[in-house]
């Protein structure tokens, strides 16, 4: 398990969404420091986070941002896109884009910060997948959130020895601006960053962060037909 209050935290995506949420979160739970990136760190509002520019499918900008966060013991994998590429129809540079981002841009910033948490005493990472890492139904956005679920589970195994828990949070539909089009039930993306930080401070292996979340990996168990056939009505 692993108290927040008084932990230095990075979080990545930290200027809106549930990476807002989670640094209003982690203050509220007296967290000492917390990192907050984004593209354009003029982006970050938050009066007492720590605004830190980061692109994470750039080694470069991944190690800068390492360098400067060298007090953490808490990874929040949070940044992530959303290209709606389709496998057959899309140009394989959105297919790949989207695993850039969202596999390899959260491999690029555990491998930069597991030395830093690990000289630190040891600590925590929290990846973000979705609802759809088990329904593909999202064309090679499902498939990288697949992919980073599976990186995830390898992780904790890797890093148990080392000091470092490992938890993965599964969310469907947030109501933030990336979903402001989308007509269909949404979570308050604090309600989602109370039960993230929730898992981090129990040791949870996995985070269900809503009905639908915990209605398809409980469908998992089942007949896959049957699964579907229940979220096609």
């Amino acid at each position: 398990m692993t108290a927040l209050k008084g932990a230095n935290v990075f979080v990545t995506g930290g200027s809106r969404g549930i990476g807002k949420a989670l640094v209003e979160e982690l203050y509220a739970r007296g967290a000492g420091k917390v990192y907050a990136t984004a593209r354009d760190p003029r982006s970050v509002t938050h009066p007492d986070a720590v605004p830190v520019a980061l692109e994470v499918t750039d080694p470069e900008s991944v190690a800068a941002a390492a360098a400067q966060a060298e007090d953490v013991t808490v990874l929040i994998n949070n940044a992530g896109a959303s290209v709606g590429a389709s496998f057959l129809d899309s140009p394989l540079d959105d297919v790949r884009r989207e695993f850039e981002t969202n596999f390899y841009g959260p491999l690029l910033v555990a491998r930069a910060f597991v030395p830093v948490i690990e000289r630190n005493g040891g600590g925590h990472l929290l990846n973000v997948h979705s609802v759809l890492s088990w329904l593909a139904l999202g064309g090679s956005y499902s498939a990288s959130k697949a992919a980073l679920w599976s990186q995830t589970n390898s992780l904790r195994l890797e890093l148990q020895p080392r000091g470092i828990a490992v938890t993965g949070l599964h969310v469907g539909y947030v109501d933030t601006d990336l979903t402001a089009g989308v007509d269909a039930p949404k979570s308050d993306p604090r309600e989602v960053a109370a039960l993230a930080l929730d898992g981090i401070e129990t040791g949870a292996y996995e985070v269900l962060a809503d009905d639908i979340s915990r209605q398809v990996k409980a469908g998992l168990a089942g007949d896959l037909a049957d699964l579907y056939a229940q979220l096609a009505k």
